[in-house]
């Protein structure tokens, strides 16, 4: 009998450890050598593919220097899996342990709070709308009776129904399956307008065919805070994170991270997106925190 409640013991300290390993990342690091990075294929300077299995941009980058300091926390060198996400599975995967760090553009909000822990703000977005130059469109109005392109499991087109110039106009929703699909649907012609992040928006239009021919037009939709995704709970990733992050804005590396990504051409076309850094992203990079969107909006 006592053999077998001690044998019912381990198993049960073998379990609860293997839980505990799974909502913490370091120590599964530590274990296994390797950390998964999910990035996106099409988030603008933020994250992109080069191809072959390669990703950049700027939070890539921020999240590559987190991982180096991971590895020293691990003790380890750490083989670092790269995993593509989208706009609709980025959340579950973080949630279910395939994915460590979310290194994309998700907007931290109260409800993703429920699931998911947000590093500090890196970036400060603002949704805006793109259009093709010729197209005469100029403002939230003038897209009644369009077609509206945005990427599935975004809520960029839920800002402009709720935006003041934005009730009462009349559109239909055209979706992409990523940020790379919904650009294509305005280049296309299927979608008049593709409201998005507006360095997404630049992004794609930097890398476009002719750039020229698209402009980011209208008022802006929303202020969001972007940032960096890890496990609900996961304390020791966030800790480290967040240190990796406040160490990077003070040495001054951030911003020049940021020139790199948004004010110098970049791989693999060597086109700039041309977005300097703006007072809002300044602003968190000065007071470091986790507020999400709802924070940002009130007065």
């Amino acid at each position: 009998m006592k053999k077998q409640l001690l044998a019912l013991a381990v198993t049960t300290l073998a379990a609860t450890g293997a839980l505990a390993q799974a909502g913490d990342t370091i120590a599964k690091a530590k274990a296994s050598g390797t950390i998964t990075m999910g990035v996106r294929e099409s988030s603008g300077a933020l994250s992109y593919t080069l191809g072959d299995g390669k990703f950049a941009g700027f939070h890539v980058e921020v999240c590559q220097r987190i991982v180096q300091e991971v590895e020293k926390a691990a003790g380890r060198k750490l083989e670092v899996k790269y995993v593509p996400v989208t706009s609709q599975n980025r959340i579950p995967l973080v949630q279910n342990g395939t994915v460590d760090i979310e290194c994309g553009s998700t907007t931290n909000n109260a409800t993703r709070q429920k699931d998911v822990s947000f590093l500090n703000t890196t970036y400060v977005e603002e949704v805006r709308i793109a259009v093709k130059a010729n197209s005469g469109i100029t403002s939230i109005a003038q897209l009644n009776g369009k077609n509206i392109a945005t990427t599935t499991g975004t809520t960029s087109v839920q800002h402009l129904r709720k935006h003041e110039r934005g009730q009462g106009v009349d559109f239909k929703e055209v979706f992409g399956k990523d940020h790379a699909d919904s650009f294509l649907l305005l280049e296309s012609g299927r979608a008049d307008a593709f409201v998005m992040d507006g360095s997404i928006l630049a992004g794609n239009i930097a890398n476009a065919k002719n750039p020229a021919d698209f402009r980011i037009v209208g008022e802006v939709l929303s202020v969001e805070p972007i940032a960096i995704m890890v496990r609900k709970d996961d304390a020791g990733l966030k800790k480290v994170g967040n240190d990796t992050i406040a160490s990077l804005i003070k040495s001054g590396e951030m911003a020049k991270m940021w020139d790199k990504w948004f004010m110098s051409p970049i791989p693999p076309k060597n086109t700039k997106v041309g977005l300097p850094l703006s007072d809002s992203t300044k602003a968190a990079w000065a007071n470091p925190n986790d507020k999400p969107m709802e924070d940002y909006a009130k007065k």
